[in-house]
Formats: structure tokens, sequence, C-alpha cells
């Protein structure tokens, strides 16, 4: 019987996947460690690939341990705005994911911010005019 929400949090530290019951209470987790890269002062990528493969190992240790037949449905988190290019083809990662805590476009952030552009990158996003 399918009585279990399977969800996966591919975080920015770590990637993990924990089943619960409808009442709340964890039947089974798993998680990773996600390797953080710092190419240049300011700059946080990930591998893409690895957060791919972690997200699986997790799901495969988690769905094996509690039975894939008990998994009703599946939740999914992530890192916020972080973002990564994918080849439609190959299915695989252009490059490193570009990490929420990059600072990389503070300097064009702040020119639109003068520019008087905030309030109409805030109302179509939802969020700040800020790097992450």
């Amino acid at each position: 019987m399918a009585d279990l929400i399977l969800v996966l949090d591919a975080g920015t530290t770590s990637t993990r996947a924990i089943a619960f019951t409808q009442a709340g209470e964890i039947v089974a987790s798993a998680a990773q460690a996600l390797t953080q890269h710092y190419p240049h002062s300011g700059w946080v990528e990930h591998d893409a690939g690895e957060i791919w493969r972690l997200s699986q190992d997790c799901l495969l240790q988690v769905a094996g341990a509690v039975g894939a037949p008990r998994i009703a449905a599946i939740g999914i988190t992530n890192q916020r705005e972080t973002m990564v290019f994918w080849d439609k083809e190959t299915g695989e990662p252009l490059s490193h994911a570009i990490v929420w805590q990059d600072r990389r476009t503070a300097d064009a952030c702040a020119a639109l911010k003068a520019a008087g552009h905030e309030p109409a990158v805030q109302a179509a996003t939802g969020l700040v005019l800020d790097p992450y």
C-alpha cells in the first residue's frame, strides 16, 4: 500500500531524502555532503552532475529501505535561486551550477538599482534585486 511521502531536499551543503508517514514521522532517510567550489573570490558553484548523482543515490537508498511500492508521492525542494543549464539533447550539465550565494553579479545589480529598476524587478520576480 502506498502510504509514505518521499521528500528530496537538494540543499546548499548536502542532498537528502526522507520518507515520512502521513502523520509526519520519519521512516527512513539518507544524506550525502555536496562539494562546494570557489573558483574566484565571491563565486560559489556546485557540480550539477554531482547534485544529480547524490539525488539519485539518496532516493534509491530510501526507496530501498521502505520499499518503492509504499511511496505515494514525492516532494522536491532545492536551493533558492541556484541555476544550472542542461544540454537538451544529452541531458548533461553545460557547466557548474551557480549557487544562490554567488556574488559575481553584484556590480550589475547595483547598476540596475541605481538606474531605478529595482521595483520592476521585484514586481516581475517577487524577489529583491540582489545577486542571489
